[in-house]
């Protein structure tokens, strides 16, 4: 990891996962996941706001025609903690029966977002539902699930960019960090 800091001289951020990193992870990934859909109806579902740019980078790796779709929850607020409730604020625009849906997060931490998703989306009658995740955090999990594409497994700090944020900030960061002072 290497550290940076703006000019300001605060917050120090550690660099986790650099831009060419996830690059080639995201190009391995999408190949893995057009192979497994070859022949399917596959819909994206990418969970905002944070997987945001790991759903952009992912959908144009993906080879096979597919669609995407947009839903948002949240359980963090502006905190770098799960509140553990979790909150649908914004749902699917079209229907999934029968579809393939593969749920396109950009954290894999608590669990308690991503069960609460697959449920509701279960219940929706996809033909399948998967997850594909940017960065699992095993070792926090209060709920199991079970993270079928996985870009990185990390250990359990708290990390900001590439769409991952603190208090709405730092999505931006053309890699994954650790916001070491804040």
């Amino acid at each position: 990891m290497s550290n940076t800091e703006n000019p300001s001289g605060s917050p120090v951020i550690s660099v986790m996962l650099s831009p060419q990193e996830l690059d080639r992870r995201i190009k391995e990934l999408g190949k893995e996941i057009s192979d497994d859909y070859a022949q399917a109806d596959l819909v994206l579902v990418s969970v905002l706001k944070g997987s945001f740019i790991f759903a952009a980078d992912l959908c144009r790796s993906i080879t096979v025609a597919h669609s995407i779709d947009f839903l948002a929850a949240s359980s963090y607020g502006h905190e770098t903690m799960s509140s553990g409730e979790v909150q649908l604020t914004q749902d699917l625009s079209n229907p999934i029966a029968g579809k393939d849906v593969l749920v396109v997060e950009d954290i894999a931490d608590t669990g308690l977002t991503l069960s609460y998703l697959l449920q509701n989306l279960k219940a929706r009658q996809p033909r399948s539902v998967k997850v594909a995740a940017l960065l699992d955090k095993p070792s926090n999990r209060k709920k199991q699930v079970h993270v079928d594409y996985v870009g990185f497994t990390i250990p359990n700090k708290f990390v900001i960019g590439f769409g991952l944020d603190y208090a709405g900030k730092y999505r931006n960061l053309p890699y994954i960090g650790v916001l070491e002072k804040h």
